[in-house]
């Protein structure tokens, strides 16, 4: 039977690619979904285009009391809007995946009894996700092991992994690039949407440490910001390291593809994809992400062996040199690294989500179901079962 179907999310990549990817598995089922989200999200492109958007005010819980103040009535204001949404739909479930905008979605799905799920993409719950994870029906996870999960919903977590898109997922199927112990060593270097300034100064000086005859090898391909760009050229081309930037990379799971190491920020999508296609890393989680949830996104591919995870801290010329003389000099090492990415990764994530959201959801017109059967346990090695 068709149902209806609706997803809430805040309006930033991290949480609109996996609601993205719902969307898609939900519609290839024959459901119908409409999309709650804000200005930001509602006007990335390329996203939600077979299904209905509708724009909710959210309040940002900050700035002290007036700003509370303000954040209650935007919030009260976009669950009176998706009261309405949901007269009209008829949603069999509602889905949030983080972000202010989920926050009324979800209030209005309590008010009318209808069945709700959170997803969460990071290893430490977030704010949102925090507010509502006692009051929602199911829980879906990225991690096996995530942060700030109170104790009075673990009963119902389902590890389900985080979605990527077809391209990345496709990579799965690929094997490692070979490299011979004198062949071409292609890096990858990404810093997230915005590139990363610390990437600039640090990788081009890094290299520079490596032996000649490692350094001669390298290939790089990294994102840079536009004030950076031309800084980091200049110091590629003093070296003699053959170097393709860009302050965005259209075409990344091409590069992915063929490169042998990526160093990057521990976002939740960039760790999704890397672990779906298998490549090792260097990871430099952001301190500035809120709870540190980057340092807790790389714990688990670092701990398995398919990355290593430097503080920003301690995120040096010297130490790059070090940690990429160790996994570089030695194919092996690297193909091995690779393959531990992979372990970790969820290429069904998509498919693992969808079939939760249809377990909770009810027939229109039905008494709520709720499900708390089929919780997944992660294996001793930390590998979903």
């Amino acid at each position: 039977m068709s149902r209806h179907y609706v997803l809430a999310a805040g309006g930033t990549g991290g949480h609109m690619m996996p609601a993205h990817a719902l969307a898609e598995e939900l519609l290839s089922r024959g459901h119908r979904v409409a999309l709650v989200t804000d200005d930001r999200g509602a006007r990335i492109p390329g996203l939600f285009e077979r299904v209905q958007v509708h724009i909710l005010p959210a309040g940002r819980l900050s700035g002290g009391p007036i700003g509370w103040l303000r954040a209650a009535r935007s919030i009260m204001t976009g669950r009176a809007m998706a009261l309405r949404l949901y007269e009209t739909f008829q949603p069999s479930a509602v889905v949030g995946f983080g972000g202010y905008p989920a926050f009324p979605a979800l209030l209005a799905a309590r008010r009318d009894r209808i069945p709700t799920a959170i997803h969460e993409q990071n290893a430490v719950l977030g704010r949102v996700n925090r507010l509502v994870a006692a009051k929602v029906d199911a829980i879906a996870t990225s991690y096996a092991e995530v942060d700030r999960l109170p104790s009075n919903a673990k009963d119902k977590v389902h590890l389900v992994g985080n979605p990527v898109r077809d391209e990345v997922l496709a990579l799965r199927d690929q094997p490692y690039p070979p490299l011979a112990e004198d062949g071409i060593f292609r890096l990858l270097v990404t810093g997230g949407s915005q590139g990363a300034s610390i990437l600039s100064d640090v990788v081009p000086e890094g290299l520079a440490l490596l032996p000649e005859h490692f350094r001669r090898r390298l290939q790089v391909t990294q994102q840079c910001r536009a004030e950076d760009i031309e800084q980091v050229r200049a110091r590629y081309a003093a070296l003699g390291i053959p170097a393709d930037l860009a302050t965005y990379l259209p075409d990344l799971p091409e590069r992915l593809a063929w490169s042998h190491l990526v160093v990057a920020r521990a976002g939740a999508s960039t760790i999704a994809e890397l672990t779906a296609a298998g490549r090792p890393a260097i990871l430099i989680p952001l301190p500035s992400a809120t709870d540190d949830h980057q340092t807790a996104n790389a714990r688990e591919m670092a701990k398995a062996g398919g990355a290593r995870a430097i503080p920003q801290s301690r995120f040096t010329p010297v130490e790059l040199a070090k940690q990429m003389q160790k996994l570089g000099l030695e194919p092996q090492a690297l193909a091995n690294a690779a393959a531990r990415a992979r372990s970790v990764g969820h290429p069904d994530a998509a498919r693992a989500l969808a079939d939760l959201v249809e377990r909770i959801g009810q027939h229109p017109g039905a008494e709520p179901q709720f499900v708390r059967e089929n919780v997944l346990q992660p294996m001793p090695n930390g590998v979903p079962a």
